[in-house]
Formats: C-alpha cells, structure tokens, sequence
C-alpha cells in the first residue's frame, strides 16, 4: 500500500506519520517511511539546495526540475523497490505537492508539470492521500515554533518565509485536487489537538 501526508507548513505530517506507522505495524505491516524531498542518498542534496534559505533567487523553473530531479531517484530507488517486496510506503509528500507549490502557487503551467510526471511517475499514485488541512495563520505559526524550539533546521526555512498569499494559494490548490479525486484524497481537520487529528486517520485506517 502506498499511502502519502500533503499538507502546508506546519500542518502536523511528521508527527501523525509516526502514530501511522505505530498502528500499522501493530496490524503486522511493514512499513517504510520516506520523505519528498530528500528520500534518498541524492534527494538530501537536493533538499539541502531547495530548501536552503540562501536561495531565495531560484527560478520557479529552477524549483521545479529540482523537485522533479528528486522525485525520479525516490520512485526508482526507495518506493517502487519497497511497494515489489510487499512492503507500506508512507510518504511525506509526493507529486500532488509539486502540482500545488510550483504550479497553483508559483504559477507554472499545471499541464507541464503533469507531462512531466507522466515521464518520472509512470502511473505511480498513491493509494490513499491524508490531506491534512489548516489555515496559513495556524500552520505557520506552529512551524515557526518548530523551528525556534529546534525541532526543525532554521536553514530549511525557504518556504516558510514566503508571503502569507503563497501559503494561501498553496492551501486552495490541495483542496481543489483533493475535490478532483475524492476516492484517493482524505481531508483531515489539522487545526485539531495532535490526538484528534491522529484518532480521525486511523479510524480512516481502520476501515
């Protein structure tokens, strides 16, 4: 099963992808927990590059066929080896994240990045998205506290430091794909107690 977490900054993915992995392994699944970008040995530079606050000058073109770049050695390296031996891929991010961040926010053409993905992807979807849903404001401010506490790198801050607008736009995009294919997408209220949000997606787990 190939199950993937999108969400804004701040939106809670690491740390309800732990309670996820600790009930499903009860359950006596296997499971491999993996992260867009930075899945593998390669994508962590490429995450270091993209994430990096030094680069604010990058080209949304740029960005994206970074992402891309990244996304091509995870598929064939970690989640397509990992799905063949049987095994739960849970993902931090995944492709619709690119059609969200590079396409309804940064403004490049959603066609283009889809042609892409047809190339990279090769059909590969998830199984099951968890959107986990919450307004900039809160998701923001509960990322910034990540950052200043130390449980997140100050330096992989990029994103959290653009304008509130791109948050917005980013936030609009996940919930008009999430409208466009509602078999695979699960929307969960994020702004809830960590315990509330963990409990509505193992009970989607559950079924």
């Amino acid at each position: 099963m190939f199950i993937t977490l999108e969400g804004i900054e701040g939106s809670g993915k690491t740390t309800q992808i732990r309670h996820m992995v600790a009930f499903l392994s009860r359950k006596g699944q296997q499971c491999i927990v993996t992260r867009e970008p930075g899945g593998t040995h390669i994508g962590e530079k490429i995450r270091s590059i993209l994430l990096d606050t030094r680069n604010n000058a990058m080209e949304p073109l740029t960005e994206l066929l970074l992402y891309m770049a990244d996304r091509a050695q995870h598929v064939k390296k970690v989640i397509c080896p990992s799905l063949e031996a049987g095994k739960t891929v849970i993902c931090d991010r995944y492709f619709d994240a690119t059609v969200v961040y590079q396409g309804y926010a940064r403004g490049l053409d959603v066609g283009f990045i889809e042609q892409l993905h047809n190339i990279i992807l090769d059909n590969l979807k998830p199984d099951l998205t968890f959107l986990l849903d919450l307004s900039p404001e809160i998701g923001l401010k509960r990322a910034w506290k990540a950052v200043t506490s130390g449980n997140r790198p100050l330096r992989e801050t990029r994103f959290e430091g653009e304008k509130i607008s791109f948050h917005r736009k980013v936030r609009e995009g996940y919930l008009q794909l999430s409208l466009a294919e509602p078999d695979r997408f699960r929307v969960i209220d994020a702004s809830k107690e960590e315990h509330q949000v963990r409990d509505d997606i193992l009970k989607v787990l559950s079924v």
